[in-house]
């Protein structure tokens, strides 16, 4: 059992120690024979951001509910300010995982009703309700139906109706699910800003880039508290190097180095992405070594072996499979392979415009997927990609432009075409009122699978999924990340030979996300094309092309690597003794998106060479009283690549939809 104190760090940048704002001791919950929590102890300070982290099913929603006083617990106590989180309901905003304003009312309305909830007076409700509106950049937005925003503005509205009451706790359980990299990073920014004037949070997110920007953070297991600390501590805990493998044949390198994992000690792990791989080592002399050996024997050369610091990421993959948790990845029972396709057009795209009356959605848009190819179309929400999806699959007309889909160019809707293609869209597409195996047999039935290959693949979807026994469960009862692997086993029991996924592990823990980019690779090796959109950048490393949306024009496209290399500029990390005040005077004094607060660190895009960068900032921050621990360049993230490319276009006069 750990117990987390808090840290040193925070109570130095908050002030004299005083008592926890949350105190959490031997918490239970059980649902009959079901034991959701498992006697946690848990602390968190006045002020701090504490991230809690862990597959579907660890148990954090059950923490939050009984924390928000909406669940007794079994046993054990959970307070708030020294008292029970039931009584400290008015203390606290809830912002639960699925959105729960009114879509019928406006924004200024769901404001005003919530307000009205929690006993705030009118005057007081508008005048807060402004405050934050302005502060989230909404205030333009006030009449606008909840229904027609977009996600990044829904969780922002969300919030601003959770702060009316002015809590001194928040819970934020998933918060940023389904929202694009611009509004997260607006959205952690607020987080870093609230935190700072005192207000304590308490967030669960699957994103692990997301953890990084907490204070600290708990690995939450099967009701157990398994890892706590810092996000620094949690990477330095796994005493290990990340090395990045740049080869040709990524899918045999992978295959012959993850028949290395574990046979010394040397490999740990392997993960596949879109132009290299991550191996896991102890000893990164000795595990350098095991590549170029294990390469070498097989005659695969490599570009280059460049060794970085592990992420958070490889810190949950770790310590869940040192808990016996693995990723499901079940042999796919494909019996139709599509490599006889590789290195030929799958999907098309010329010149492709779509309007709406006035408004242009997608505008002279042209790409090309390959079979074999994994391409990842990326965008702010607006940007045009589901509209673009649409189009190129066939389900909506373009206003000009010519496509190609599957080797055919006239009828995109013939059945011929329509037997080829799998699409698992951006919303859940299964029924809810249906058992499991239900949808699988419509699904089958609808993509003509045919009658004999259909219970064995039904078989691998229930072992993909999780769900080995579960044909009868209702759909609608399984947790969002379950669901989501339903979903995508669904589209792809026919065996398409062109694959279009919109957003499809938003909300899937990072366990089963690998398992997701597994199957999808695998795809892809055996002739699929692969047409992909995510929120989620880290995952956007795992396609081998990417196309940066803006407005509905394609403004950047490349490899991953290839994109983050053509950045001009540097990145600059800063660990300062007043990181939200360095981070607000810096933002105020240039262009702001170059700027964002990540925990204690602060990042910095400058034009200028490294030492200078690094001198001009420290300057500004010591004249306004700001001390400079230490300062160093860092690498670009494709979350720094994406906000930069799209505030760039954004200044050239492009603007999205939402805008």
């Amino acid at each position: 059992m750990i117990v987390a104190d808090s840290p040193a760090s925070a109570k130095t940048s908050r002030g004299p120690e005083t008592s926890p704002a949350i105190s959490v001791r031997q918490l239970r919950k059980r649902y009959g024979k079901i034991e959701a929590v498992r006697g946690i102890d848990l602390s968190v300070a006045s002020g701090e951001i504490f991230g809690l982290i862990g597959p579907d099913g660890a148990g954090k929603t059950t923490t939050f509910q009984i924390l928000g006083g909406v669940m007794e617990a079994t046993s054990g106590s959970a307070e708030v300010f020294g008292q029970s989180a039931r009584k400290a309901r008015a203390e606290t905003g809830y912002l639960t995982q699925s959105f729960s304003l009114y879509p019928d009312l406006s924004v200024a309305e769901n404001i005003q009703y919530i307000g009205d909830l929690r006993r705030v007076s009118r005057a007081e409700i508008e005048a807060r309700g402004n405050r934050y509106l302005a502060m989230f950049d909404m205030d333009r937005f006030k009449n606008r139906l909840a229904g027609k925003l977009s996600g990044g503005m829904k969780q922002k509205l969300s919030l601003a109706c959770a702060l009316v009451a002015q809590p001194h706790i928040l819970l934020l359980d998933e918060p940023t699910t389904g929202v694009d990299p611009v509004s997260r990073r607006e959205f952690w920014d607020t987080l870093a800003h609230l935190s700072a004037d005192g207000l304590t949070i308490l967030v669960a997110t699957p994103y692990l880039d997301e953890a990084e920007r907490c204070h600290r953070v708990a690995l939450m297991h099967l009701g157990e508290i398994r890892e706590l600390g810092t996000p620094k501590e949690l990477r330095h805990n796994l005493r290990a190097t990340r090395l990045e493998v740049r080869a040709p044949n990524l899918g045999k390198a992978e295959e012959l180095l993850a028949g290395e994992v574990d046979r010394k000690n040397i490999i740990t792990d392997v993960q596949r992405f879109g132009d290299r791989l991550d191996v896991m080592t102890p000893d990164p002399d000795k595990g350098r070594a095991v590549i170029e050996a294990t390469l070498r024997s097989a005659g695969i050369s490599f570009e280059k072996i460049a060794a970085d610091e592990p992420t958070l990421e490889n810190t949950f993959v770790a310590t869940l499979r040192a808990m016996g948790q693995e990723v499901k990845s079940p042999p796919f029972p494909g019996r139709h392979p599509h490599r006889d396709l590789l290195g030929k057009v799958a999907i098309g795209a010329t010149k492709l415009t779509k309007r709406f009356g006035s408004f242009t959605a997608v505008k002279d848009v042209s790409l090309e997927v390959q079979y074999g190819e994994i391409y990842g179309l990326l965008g702010a929400n607006g940007a045009g990609k589901t509209t673009t999806i649409k189009m190129l699959c066939g389900l909506l007309e373009p206003t000009s432009g010519d496509m190609r889909l599957a080797g055919e160019s006239g009828d995109l809707r013939s059945p011929a075409v329509r037997s080829r293609i799998g699409y698992m869209s951006q919303k859940f597409s299964l029924y809810d009122d249906l058992t499991v195996g239900e949808n699988l047999d419509f699904y089958a039935g609808v993509y003509g699978v045919p009658e004999h290959e259909r219970e064995d693949k039904k078989r691998w979807v229930l072992a993909f999924s999780g769900l080995e026994g579960k044909l009868d469960q209702i759909t609608g009862s399984l947790p969002g990340g379950w669901k989501q692997r339903v979903a995508f086993g669904s589209a792809i029991m026919h065996e398409p030979s062109v694959l279009f996924l919109d957003e499809p592990t938003s909300g899937v823990d990072p366990l089963a996300r690998r398992a997701f980019w597994r199957m999808i690779n695998r795809l892809a090796d055996a002739g699929t094309a692969i047409l992909v959109t995510t929120h989620y950048l880290e995952e956007a490393e795992q396609c081998n092309r990417l196309g940066f949306m803006v407005a509905g024009e394609v403004v950047a496209e490349g490899t991953p690597t290839g994109v983050k290399a053509r950045q001009t500029g540097h990145l600059l990390e800063f660990v300062v003794d007043q990181p939200q005040k360095a981070t607000d005077l810096l933002k105020a004094q240039g262009d702001r998106w170059r700027v964002s607060l990540f925990g204690d660190r602060l990042h910095v895009i400058t034009e200028d060479d490294v030492a200078t960068g690094i001198r001009a900032t420290t300057e500004k921050l010591k004249a306004a009283g700001v001390s400079v621990v230490s300062a160093r360049e860092g690498t670009f993230s494709l979350e720094d690549v994406f906000i930069t490319v799209v505030e760039k276009a954004r200044l050239s006069g492009k603007f999205a939809v939402e805008d």
